[in-house]
């Protein structure tokens, strides 16, 4: 048994799975844009707040092969340091907490900038079990993740709006030990991190997974 199988877990997983699965968007100014507007808001490095506010009600979570992914790979290096950008309501941050707490415990910190995802965030992961492990911080990640980091962290993943994944990437490159996973969700809408992680010179080796996941590890 590994904490994934336990009751309250997967409770709490199932009722977020049904969430998302019943999930509609049925948003006037984020269904009135185009296409290419939608992309825009997306890339941008200034604009984001504006397009995740208006989704702060959206799941926004990794597909249930990515978090059990997250849960394995945390799993398989033991773990102990791992950050998280974009919380959302806590699937990708259920997986790693209980993938800590199989690995002996750890430090989990994960950022979000949606007060009420926080709230839920923390509500799911204390009826799972697993809130001792996280520290939720809240805010612009480039602020909250500019301070306190541990050492050295094992795995980052990246699931917050895409247009900053460079830039919180160079906030926790130098914690990054050797061998250090970084897993970046729906990595082709940020061409830039995707340039910095595939070349040679940065000390990564980095290749696309599955549909929307890119998967790299620090060198060195």
């Amino acid at each position: 048994m590994t904490t994934l199988t336990t009751a309250s877990l997967t409770t709490v997983l199932d009722g977020l799975i049904d969430a998302d699965r019943s999930w509609r968007l049925d948003i006037p100014a984020v269904d009135s844009m185009s296409p290419e507007e939608r992309q825009r808001l997306m890339q941008s490095k200034t604009e984001y707040r504006e397009l995740y506010s208006l989704l702060k009600d959206a799941p926004l979570a990794v597909s249930r092969e990515t978090a059990i992914l997250l849960y394995m790979l945390a799993r398989s290096m033991r773990a102990r340091n791992v950050v998280e950008f974009g919380t959302s309501f806590g699937v990708s941050t259920l997986h790693l907490a209980a993938a800590l707490r199989d690995n002996g415990g750890g430090r989990l910190i994960t950022s979000e900038f949606e007060p009420s995802k926080i709230a839920s965030a923390r509500a799911n992961l204390t009826a799972a079990g697993l809130v001792d492990l996280v520290e939720f911080r809240e805010g612009d990640a480039l602020e909250t993740l500019a301070v306190d980091l541990p050492d050295t962290v094992d795995l980052l993943l990246l699931d917050g709006a895409k247009g900053l994944y460079p830039d919180i990437l160079e906030l926790v490159e130098r914690r990054l030990r050797p061998g250090a996973l970084i897993v970046a969700d729906n990595a082709d809408y940020s061409p830039d991190y995707l340039a910095q992680v595939r070349a040679p010179e940065r000390g990564y080796l980095s290749v696309p997974f599955a549909a929307d996941v890119e998967l790299s590890i620090r060198l060195g």
